[in-house]
């Protein structure tokens, strides 16, 4: 008996999927204070970034986490507090009790940016001519490399 492909469970496992700009792949990062990466995850376009944030914080010590709107959830700041992480992320817009943080430490986050910026300077990051997530993920610890050691 032929053994049967599964397109969808395929895609998902090469961090592939449909986003707004077409069929991609979402990079999640965590960056130390000066902009170098610590950790990579990658997840189809359409993931949330929320999704992925207690896998990117879980296994590194921190003091502070200085995370974009995207990251706003009363599950994370909770998971982040129990940890004794000082969340610095600022509340949704449509909020009803918007959360109180650092708005001077927060104005830091323009280093994941920055570190985005840079990865993008190589043609094979941001056109993603890797088939192969794990290939894919290689060549970022590669770039990863290549930024540390400047």
């Amino acid at each position: 008996m032929p053994v049967q492909w599964d397109k969808k469970s395929s895609a998902t496992a090469e961090a592939l999927g449909r986003s707004v700009g077409g069929f991609s792949c979402k990079i999640h990062v965590l960056t130390d204070g000066l902009g170098y990466p610590l950790r990579f995850l990658l997840t189809a376009g359409q993931t949330a970034d929320i999704t992925q944030a207690q896998a990117l914080v879980s296994s590194t010590p921190l003091k502070g986490l200085l995370a974009d709107k995207g990251y706003d959830s009363p599950v994370l700041v909770d998971y982040l507090q129990e940890r004794q992480i000082e969340p610095i992320i600022p509340s949704r817009s449509n909020a009803l009790n918007p959360r109180v943080y650092d708005n001077v430490r927060y104005k830091e986050q323009h280093l994941i940016e920055c570190f985005f910026s840079k990865i993008k300077h190589y043609r094979r990051v941001f056109a993603r001519f890797d088939k192969k997530a794990q290939n894919f993920m290689a060549f970022l610890h590669f770039v990863a490399f290549l930024i540390w050691s400047r």
